[in-house]
């Protein structure tokens, strides 16, 4: 356990950033998975809309360090591409 004053700081603040960081990736993960359904349903126009979002979503993340930049980058070009193959 934490011995000084800073430190107890900061052991609580990693706490709620850990907490807010996986509501983060669980509600993208999520905006993945609707539209990987999307293109498993043949729904181009549905899937395209969803992307966007899940883009949004992962961009986000990424500026805020929940996820690498690259990282992002990667899932984002990979779901474009199923969308186009459509």
């Amino acid at each position: 356990m934490a011995n000084h004053k800073s430190a107890k700081k900061r052991a609580r603040q990693t706490i709620v950033r850990n907490a807010r960081n996986t509501i983060r990736r669980s509600s993208v993960k999520n905006a993945v998975k609707k539209v990987r359904l999307a293109i498993e349903e043949g729904n181009k126009e549905n899937a395209s809309s969803l992307l966007v979002a899940a883009q949004k979503q992962l961009a986000k993340l990424a500026k805020h360090g929940v996820i690498k930049r690259n990282s992002a980058a990667r899932r984002t070009s990979r779901l474009a591409s199923q969308v186009n193959n459509i």
